[in-house]
């Protein structure tokens, strides 16, 4: 190849954890890094931003404060630039609200020269360097193509919405949207006249919070119902030797489980992640009983171990007509709704731009994440929350984000930059002695 500009690393992708990994590198002097990112700046979530909703984890897991708590990129860094450290402290709350946390990243990437915004990666190829192979990235800008080389390649390129098959195609008057495109469609939603949540977890119950204030009021009344195929609106499970989960040595005896029972402990443990604040299911009660107690019977229903096994658009009347399945029952029923917010979660997509046998796959053509988060057989391919298959509930995991990026660092550096824990938690995982 001819001569060029090698970093040691090129990230892709700058969400909140390849925004960690960058604020981390910033300031170390071995580590030549650039990061790229086809949006034009950062934002988090703008369609779940909504009012007075918080993080469900404590300021702490912010970008960097795990690895590095003297980091003029933390939150309290923040706070403390933006003359708000003490009315968060009076606050007396561990949980910033969803819009701090968004403008405090917004804060950090503004203060970081390695970012590169407006770069559509295309391709990630290896290229012949000497006795070895170097990476090369391809991006394409408003102004042109750029390509970067890099000797480590960082895939942070998070998470997409998803949609059930049922309702993907579904087309008619009134919107159907998943909750990550939510804010733009409040008024329109809170207008059709009928909303229907369907799905579970923390992003399904803010939204039927903020339609409930108007559910039954104004003109015409807007009735609001929320389905899901869960048991129960199940809250987010977070007694302390349960958080022992997210630990480095949870994370090890995870991944030393074979694939088939890695994948059922997934389903099973989504209550550690993927519940709902007890605080929000009990405000969701307090107001569903304080609104009943003026007398006036409000027009929502919730119903829990319910799936939505078909949809159509009913053309005369210009409403959705979805059909419904009791799971105990296994009785059906239609239900007639104007719109629908799908609270149906987010998947990991392998990217179009990494050239075939860049990376390792297992049988099911996701990423097949070694321990120390590569993907290749040099170690020198490195995901970022592609992982939850492979190392479990830390890999969405705020808090656990900034550890991540420490081992990823150290992969690159040869050395620790940042002290990376093997041993946090109070319990064992398995047997003593290491027998399993």
């Amino acid at each position: 190849m001819n001569q060029q500009h090698v970093h040691d690393l090129v990230g892709i992708g700058l969400g909140p954890f390849g925004l960690g990994l960058a604020a981390l590198a910033e300031p170390l002097p071995d580590v030549d890094a650039v990061f790229l990112d086809q949006r034009d700046g950062f934002s988090w979530h703008p369609g779940m931003l909504i009012e007075g909703t918080t993080l469900q984890v404590p300021f702490l897991a912010d970008l960097v404060t795990m690895a590095d708590p003297t980091s003029p990129y933390s939150f309290l860094a923040w706070l403390k630039a933006t003359g708000r450290l003490y009315p968060f402290y009076i606050r007396e709350s561990f949980y910033p609200l969803r819009a701090e946390y968004d403008e405090y990243c917004r804060w950090v990437a503004a203060q970081l020269p390695t970012l590169r915004w407006g770069r559509r990666v295309t391709s990630v190829v290896r290229v012949a360097a000497g006795d070895g192979y170097l990476f090369e990235v391809t991006a394409e800008t408003s102004a042109g193509v750029e390509k970067y080389c890099a000797k480590h390649v960082v895939l942070a390129t998070g998470t997409q919405p998803r949609l059930p098959a049922v309702l993907e195609h579904l087309d008619g008057a009134g919107p159907v949207v998943h909750t990550g495109d939510y804010l733009p469609h409040r008024a329109a939603l809170a207008a059709s006249g009928a909303v229907t949540v369907v799905g579970s977890g923390q992003s399904a119950a803010e939204v039927y919070r903020d339609l409930l204030d108007a559910c039954g009021t104004g003109p015409g009344e807007l009735r609001l119902d929320w389905v899901t195929r869960s048991p129960r609106f199940f809250p987010m499970e977070y007694t302390k030797l349960t958080l022992e989960m997210t630990s480095p040595e949870y994370t090890d005896h995870y991944t030393a489980l074979p694939g088939a029972l890695r994948d059922r402990l997934g389903r099973e443990q989504r209550a550690l992640y993927k519940g709902i604040s007890g605080d929000l299911v009990d405000d969701i009660y307090d107001t569903l009983y304080r609104r009943s107690a003026l007398g006036r019977e409000l027009p929502t229903t919730l119903l829990t171990d319910t799936e939505v096994v078909a949809a159509r658009h009913d053309a005369g009347t210009d409403e959705y007509v979805l059909t419904l399945r009791h799971g105990q029952l296994g009785t059906t029923a239609e239900h007639r709704t104007r719109a629908v917010v799908a609270a149906t979660g987010y998947a990991a997509q392998l990217p179009a731009f990494l050239a075939p046998g860049l990376v390792t796959l297992d049988e099911r053509g996701r990423y097949a994440v070694a321990r120390d988060y590569t993907v290749d057989d040099d170690r020198r391919v490195h995901v970022l929350n592609g992982e939850e298959h492979t190392h479990g509930v830390t890999a969405p995991d705020l808090g656990f984000g900034a550890w991540r990026a420490s081992v990823v660092l150290a992969n690159v550096t040869g050395r620790e930059p940042y002290a990376v824990e093997r041993r946090i938690a109070f319990q064992q995982f398995g047997l003593p002695g290491g027998a399993r």
